[in-house]
């Protein structure tokens, strides 16, 4: 059987069959999963009980693995994954759900919010690679909306004065929104803010996109008040219904996504059963 996408979304995301991601890809298959991400920008893979080595494995054929290091509040003696695994679980080192004062869990909650991951790094991330190991019973859906289709329905004038802005990213401006505090260290150091367009062009199809996410805080030349009331104003357009896709998690599911040109969130779900899912990430360019 061979590869096959088909888009389940009006605007982007592909379901993908004919593929075992448990064994390792061919360079064709390989560029085609590409191919299919340049378009729908999103992927899903159903049925696929890989492990973390072989989840590597598999993203390893689109870049370099990403450094996940200040991009959490987990202390190295706490970690439950192996280097190379971001644990987006909310799961402990025992792989018991976390107590509801934990100082990661409260972090975690961060996930809720509309974001991009690793747009608070100098350089941000490529695809995220995301497997569901164990899902609760109900609830713990990811959401995704795609910022070239939000951003192609602008009007011209916004789309003139919205170019060469310059926002402010940092894990302090999404924690914050949360009233999650953070230490001088984490402030000056770990969670140091860095500087992104607010537009992106997709390196690979060319197409415009809106670079949104709840790390952002800032704009360059502009009263923080107004830019946080522009940034407000964007978010809630790029994720009306018509851009937005709600993933029903199954188990075994791994689903791709492209950072530059989409943002994603969690929902709640009950925390007191354990919710197992493990993300690769690859590295982007500058």
């Amino acid at each position: 059987m061979s590869l096959t996408i088909k888009q389940v979304h009006p605007v982007f995301v592909g379901e993908v069959t004919g593929v075992d991601l448990t064994t390792p890809l061919s360079a064709e298959v390989a560029s085609q999963i590409e191919a299919g991400m340049d378009e729908h920008a999103v992927l899903v893979f159903h049925d696929q009980p890989i492990t973390d080595a072989q989840q590597q494995a598999f993203s390893q054929n689109f870049g370099e693995l990403e450094n996940a290091k200040g991009g959490n509040v987990t202390k190295p003696q706490d970690r439950r994954l192996q280097v190379g695994m971001n644990d987006v679980s909310n799961l402990g080192k025992d792989n018991k759900p976390l107590p509801r004062d934990s100082r990661q869990r409260l972090f975690n909650l961060g996930n809720r919010l509309w974001h991009s991951d690793s747009s608070f790094r100098a350089i941000p991330a490529k695809y995220s690679l995301l497997s569901a190991r164990v899902i609760p019973d109900a609830g713990g859906n990811t959401e995704f909306a795609d910022m070239r289709a939000a951003y192609d329905d602008l009007d011209d004038k916004t789309k003139g004065e919205l170019e060469g802005l310059i926002c402010e990213h940092s894990l302090v401006h999404s924690r914050g929104a949360l009233g999650f505090e953070v230490s001088d260290e984490e402030r000056n150091v770990t969670f140091k803010p860095v500087l992104q367009r607010l537009l992106r062009v997709h390196p690979a199809s060319k197409r415009k996109s809106l670079y949104l996410s709840s790390h952002a805080g800032k704009i360059h030349g502009m009263p923080r008040p107004e830019a946080l009331m522009l940034l407000r104003e964007l978010v809630e357009h790029a994720t009306q219904p018509k851009y937005v896709y709600a993933h029903n998690w199954r188990q075994h599911d791994l689903v791709v996504w492209d950072n530059r040109c989409t943002m994603h969130r969690v929902r709640s779900f009950d925390e007191t059963q354990p919710r197992d899912m493990r993300r690769t990430t690859i590295a982007g360019t500058e």
